[in-house]
């Protein structure tokens, strides 16, 4: 009996021990599918749903990747054409550019934002126009191909519709010298078509690069929530083939906020203007919101400040959701398998544990009857650590109780109360969030889960009306 009883249990522990080992292989091939493509995940799902997508604070990934989109497209959008150095601005040339319809990972709108450092122009408004834009959802034809541009000329107004048509426009209002202009035949012909055709691939890589992002409105600025809008346009130093200034410029087009766009690549006098505004950096990009009197650089300050005005919350990170995607609906029998054997439910005094179990499960029942919002967590989770800062971000005030470091044996509190979360939910995945009582799931998923909650605009009613009931 003692020899089976030992098997048993050493049965017991080889297989949490490779459930671990499944976890964290698992974990690895989550995370290591977006980056083979490219690094971040296409947006899915219907057009006109809220879509979070990458919106987190940037990282080094993020710096990584719009790098690389730079290096791709690296003759074009950093420096103003030589040929302004004899004839002059461009802008003196060309009719005011009024408005520009514009989708940040659009492979034509770059092409009209390169020409636009190039050319070293103004915009009056940059308008975002993806498909569940704001200007997108209220036109009467109900779409908008970007990229349009509206331009005034002696008091009259014309549309552009289209990246071939504006730049011909801009093309035949001021010559742009081209390089393979400069090529003189024979060996150097050859060069210059190929270099040609490697470009017209290279185009398309910044978009697989960011993919995901610039995009789509996200979820926290949906048109659905009643979040702030700016009256006044911002205004933004940039150019299009810097890395950083790409960081910004998606984000506006997540949040949906229209800016002036102030050209000022590499020889733009315009450098000269920021730099006397600055006190003497040219630095790109530069943001001024004239709403709020901020002025400032560096784009993760500019991002977490647009994120903290213009938007109801902070986004997590949709690699991490990725990683949920894939990890959570596989190692969800396992944790449902695990978490009673953990608690003590293969132990020989049966009542024993039913008596405990209970006790953990009334424990529970006290602490989410004790605040509006009550949150299971552990205290090295991803997953823990974005839902209370999405919490934060969101401006809900919270309990939390922590099981453990994590669900792993030895790093676990309190294993009793994880299985009695399991028979009171059906899950015994943290975060575990409780509105009211009630649970609405973890990070992802759930019913609805946080960030769903979030983006519809269920969660702050819901925390009232358990406010009010305390």
């Amino acid at each position: 009996l003692l020899q089976a009883q030992a098997t048993a249990s050493f049965r017991r522990q080889s297989t949490i021990h490779y459930m671990i080992k499944m976890k964290y292989l698992l974990l690895l091939a989550a995370a290591a599918a977006p980056l083979a493509l490219g690094f971040a995940p296409s947006p899915i799902g219907n057009i006109n749903t809220p879509h979070t997508a990458l919106h987190s604070l940037p990282n080094s990934l993020d710096t990584l990747t719009s790098g690389l989109a730079s290096i791709a497209r690296i003759k074009h959008g950093v420096s103003v054409n030589s040929g302004i150095a004899s004839n002059g601005p461009a802008s003196k040339f060309l009719p005011t550019i009024k408005k520009l319809f514009d989708m940040e990972n659009s492979r034509e709108c770059r092409l009209v934002r390169e020409r636009i450092t190039e050319l070293d122009l103004v915009v009056d408004l940059v308008i975002p126009a993806c498909p569940n834009s704001r200007m997108v959802l209220e036109a009467s034809s109900g779409s908008i191909a970007a990229p349009v541009m509206i331009v005034e000329s002696n008091g009259e107004e014309s549309t552009l519709e289209g990246s071939d048509a504006i730049l011909r426009f801009l093309d035949a209002g001021f010559k742009v010298k081209d390089i393979t202009d400069e090529s003189q035949g024979g060996e150097e012909d050859v060069a210059g078509e190929l270099l040609s055709k490697a470009d017209d691939v290279l185009v398309f890589v910044p978009g697989v690069l960011r993919a995901g992002r610039g995009s789509k409105v996200c979820g926290a600025a949906s048109s659905s929530l009643d979040v702030p809008r700016p009256e006044k346009p911002l205004v933004l130093y940039s150019y299009e083939g810097n890395q950083f200034c790409r960081l910004v410029r998606e984000v506006l087009t997540e949040l949906d906020i229209v800016y002036e766009l102030r050209s000022a690549g590499k020889g733009s006098p315009r450098r000269e203007e920021l730099a006397s505004i600055t006190g003497g950096s040219s630095q790109c990009p530069y943001l001024i919101d004239p709403n709020t009197g901020i002025k400032m650089a560096e784009s993760k300050d500019i991002i977490e400040y647009l994120y903290k005005t213009y938007a109801d919350f902070t986004p997590p990170s949709e690699l991490l959701k990725s990683v949920s995607g894939v990890v959570t609906p596989l190692l969800k029998p396992v944790y449902k398998a695990i978490a009673p054997l953990q608690a003590g439910s293969s132990r020989e005094n049966e009542f024993e544990y039913k008596s405990e179990l209970a006790e953990a499960k009334a424990k529970i029942f006290d602490e989410i009857a004790s605040a509006p919002v009550v949150i299971y967590t552990y205290s090295l989770s991803p997953f823990c650590t974005e839902a209370t800062a999405l919490l934060d971000s969101a401006g809900v005030s919270y309990e939390e109780v922590s099981l453990g470091k994590e669900w792993i044996p030895g790093l676990i509190d309190d294993p009793l109360k994880r299985a009695a979360l399991l028979e009171i939910t059906g899950s015994s995945s943290l975060p575990n969030i409780f509105v009211g009582g009630n649970s609405i799931g973890g990070l992802f998923s759930g019913n609805p889960g946080l960030l769903a909650a979030l983006e519809s605009g269920e969660l702050k009613p819901m925390v009232e009306t358990a406010m009010k009931s305390m």
